[in-house]
């Protein structure tokens, strides 16, 4: 989708989702949570847009991209793990289950990839070889495939944190997951990476890397929580242009979603500095690429909402109702 088609949606953006009529708020990067009295919650995906530790923008259409995404991938996966969801009363809201999050996040990684601190290509340049309790062999080149995909996981940081390296023997000798708990996770993740890999190949998509969320039920048993293989959660990749890109050492072609983030990163420090005010133009391409990006990973047609009715408004109405009933 083009961003001249999106025009209409300029002013149509979620940058918040506080309801005072609603219990157990707590305000998260992207999603607005509200606890229910009887064991659901509400998770509200807003059109936050965050980078370099603070909220840059609001993105149009961005957080009914991610929630219809990830649920497009939970229907996908049930048969392999049981997930949160119980319910979507509106394109951006999902009620689901309230969970006991495990302290761990499970990234699975297929190919040598990334620019974070923590990311594998990044270490492996540095020189090391052992990450991860993985060992990588010697000669791989920038996002290469690996011999078969890795878990790296890595702790759970509060916000305005960052994620610390984890290897199983630190999680199971600090106490982070049982032994149990950390087998199925790894078993479900590897699984569930592997769906995702096999469909996303049927899109002419790579998924080279992504992350997990899981917590404990009620019962006890482990769920699948948060969101799974959305645009912000996971890396993918053309496959088309990849093996012409690979052997240019060239970055991979993929849904350029940090079109705001290079735009600030460009024009002052981000971290120290007030950022400029981002032009719509910019916004908006960044909504498109949202929206393509939704498209190409399910290979389905984006219903764009109806704009009489603010996003706010309109979800008020329909927790409403769906509380009514």
């Amino acid at each position: 989708m083009q961003a001249a088609e999106l025009a209409p949606f300029s002013d149509y953006v979620l940058p918040e989702a506080t309801l005072p009529e609603l219990p157990g708020h707590y305000r998260g990067k992207v999603r607005d949570n509200y606890d229910l009295p009887d064991g659901r919650r509400i998770l509200i995906t807003s059109d936050r847009l965050s980078a370099f530790d603070r909220e840059l923008a609001a993105i149009p259409l961005k957080g009914q991209v991610l929630t219809q995404t990830a649920r497009y991938w939970f229907e996908k996966t049930r048969d392999i793990c049981d997930n949160h969801v119980l319910a979507y009363p509106d394109p951006n809201v999902v009620v689901g289950r309230r969970l006991t999050i495990l302290p761990v996040e499970i990234v699975v990684r297929g190919y040598l990839a990334g620019s974070t601190g923590t990311s594998i290509l990044t270490l492996y340049k540095a020189g090391q070889r052992e990450m991860y309790g993985h060992r990588l062999p010697d000669g791989m080149r920038p996002h290469q495939a690996l011999p078969q995909p890795i878990i790296t996981p890595t702790t759970k940081a509060g916000h305005g944190d960052h994620d610390a390296p984890l290897s199983e023997a630190e999680i199971l000798g600090q106490g982070l997951l049982t032994d149990s708990q950390w087998r199925i996770l790894s078993e479900t993740a590897l699984a569930l990476f592997a769906r995702g890999q096999a469909l996303a190949a049927e899109r002419g998509l790579i998924l080279a890397d992504t992350k997990y969320e899981f917590g404990l039920d009620a019962d006890g048993r482990i769920v699948l929580a948060d969101e799974i293989h959305t645009p912000d959660s996971s890396r993918y990749w053309f496959a088309k242009s990849y093996p012409e890109r690979f052997e240019a050492v060239t970055q991979p072609e993929s849904f350029d979603k940090d079109v705001v983030r290079h735009w600030v990163a460009a024009r002052c420090d981000p971290y120290r500095d007030p950022v400029p005010e981002i032009p719509p133009e910019v916004v908006l391409h960044t909504a498109a690429t949202y929206v393509s990006a939704f498209e190409t990973i399910t290979g389905e047609r984006f219903a764009l909402p109806d704009t009489g009715e603010p996003p706010l408004a309109r979800i008020r109405r329909n927790i409403a109702a769906f509380l009514a009933q």
